[in-house]
């Protein structure tokens, strides 16, 4: 682990103690050197992999790894630079695919002991087809709890995922397994879903930056079993190189009927250097009364005098989500029954004792219960439109808390019961719909990241966006590694 260290001012270095590593290269550096030819592809690639090989045994942040097929898609990557003649906007850049989407070729086993290990699917996921258009190098695959149930990474069939600044401690979840792959250069792009947080909670506990757009901006396939709490969402070490993935994935997909129309005007890429002079900004350190952890709650308070500083106008205000805890556990809950109503007989006693017991709970509610927790959200989406009338953004710690110890649902010697106890800076932006990014904003003493969460109103990615880029230049922390 790093030497210890409180705020975004220590200099670091890249992977390995190689500043200047490929693996320690961001996607738009990357696309850069490929352009002016001082690196290639095919070099990038073997970096990538050569750092899987390094740190996935300590990590577990990989699930599959496909090397022979990533450097005959570098090789290709390779040639059509060098004629001049690159397909799409990513092309070369290694990527991670979350084992929740399908994967040309690949098995997807949703870390389920109950999965065939032999199947593979025949089509990509709308994100991984539009990563594989514009020329994305796919690496592997990354952890994930079981059906991607519990804000933590791990499960009977992969094991326990574990933290880079500190491996004792867990990386968050669901898409664990991904921020663990980006914080240490294992790729510099990965695809991350998030129900009730689970590229939020991750990129704070790993000190990266994940962005849940609005959803049905990323299209989905199959369909979630969670519904509309799922997003799908780009997790990365820099902004733009966020903003770079979203453009590529926010596209229609004809599987996916639910899905939003492309963004009209220009990318989220072009937008990243909106001003924050004069917006409206509302700073809740506790969401309405969630317990935060001492130097959590210091870190973030100094965060905010970032956007104060560049002309922000920024207020302590709380917003009326009111308390949602139980209608999201109705959703969530039946989404995991629906989601595990195939496994019968022996098999499911295979099953993550965890999410036997949630699934449990699930099969107990009505259809009346389950429109009640609709109703609960519709509300909250009313409020959250009105409060945004006069915020144009909410700022909120990302997590009450830094990480814990790896393999367990709660924190030890907490009351927690679940993991939702200790994610309420996350999931109540699932049960609205908006957008919502972490920025690390700094180190506890004991050299553990701490996120910072901004909110935005339905359809304002860009402006999440741009404001993440805005609080990056001002607090850098992409020179910071493991």
């Amino acid at each position: 682990m790093s030497t210890k260290h409180e705020g975004l001012d220590r200099l670091g270095e890249g992977p390995g103690g190689a500043p200047h590593s490929p693996a320690a290269l961001s996607a738009t550096e990357l696309l850069a050197a490929y352009a002016d030819g001082s690196l290639s592809p095919v070099e990038a690639t073997d970096a990538v992999l050569a750092r899987i090989e390094e740190k996935n045994g300590e990590l577990n942040a990989f699930c599959q790894v496909h090397p022979d097929e990533a450097r005959a898609a570098a090789r290709a990557s390779e040639e059509r630079w060098r004629r001049g003649e690159p397909q799409g906007r990513l092309d070369g850049v290694p990527a991670s695919i979350k084992d929740l989407m399908l994967v040309r070729g690949w098995p997807t086993l949703r870390g389920s002991a109950t999965a065939d290990p032999d199947q593979v699917a025949e089509e990509d996921s709308p994100a991984v087809a539009r990563l594989r258009e514009n020329g994305a190098v796919l690496v592997g695959k990354t952890t994930t709890p079981e059906i991607a149930w519990k804000g933590v990474t791990d499960s009977p069939l992969t094991g326990v995922t574990r933290n880079p600044w500190d491996p004792s401690t867990t990386p968050g979840g669901s898409s664990g397994g991904a921020a663990a792959a980006v914080a240490t250069g294992m790729a510099p792009l990965a695809t991350g879903t998030d129900g009730g947080g689970s590229v939020r909670i991750p990129a704070s506990f790993t000190g990266i930056f994940a962005l849940k757009p609005t959803w049905g901006l990323v299209p989905h396939f199959p369909a979630s079993a969670f519904g509309s709490l799922a997003h799908s969402g780009p997790m990365t070490r820099t902004v733009a190189d966020a903003a770079l993935m979203l453009d590529v994935m926010a596209r229609p997909d004809p599987r996916d009927w639910a899905a939003l129309p492309s963004p009209q005007g220009s990318s989220f890429t072009e937008g990243l250097e909106r001003p924050m002079n004069g917006l409206r900004i509302a700073y809740s350190p506790t969401l309405g009364g969630i317990e935060v952890h001492p130097e959590v709650a210091r870190l973030v308070a100094e965060a905010v005098t970032a956007f104060e500083e560049s002309g922000a106008h920024v207020e302590e205000a709380d917003p009326p989500l009111g308390d949602c805890l139980d209608d999201f556990h109705v959703l969530w809950f039946s989404g995991a029954a629906k989601a595990t109503e195939s496994i019968d007989g022996p098999e499911r006693r295979l099953i993550d004792p965890g999410l036997q017991e949630i699934i449990a709970e699930g099969l107990t509610y009505s259809a009346n219960d389950y429109l009640t927790a609709m109703a609960t959200r519709m509300a909250m989406g009313e409020r959250m439109g009105r409060f945004h009338t006069d915020y144009d953004l909410l700022l909120t710690p990302t997590m009450p808390l830094p990480a814990f110890e790896a393999g367990r649902e709660v924190p030890p010697g907490s009351t927690a019961r679940r993991w939702t106890d200790w994610a309420g800076f996350s999931y109540p932006f699932n049960m609205t719909q908006q957008p919502a990014a972490s920025v690390p904003c700094g180190f506890t003493t004991s050299g553990l990241p701490v996120g910072l969460q901004i909110v935005g109103p339905r359809h304002s990615d860009a402006l999440v966006l741009a404001a993440s880029r805005a609080f990056e230049e001002a607090r850098p922390w992409g020179h910071i590694w493991p």
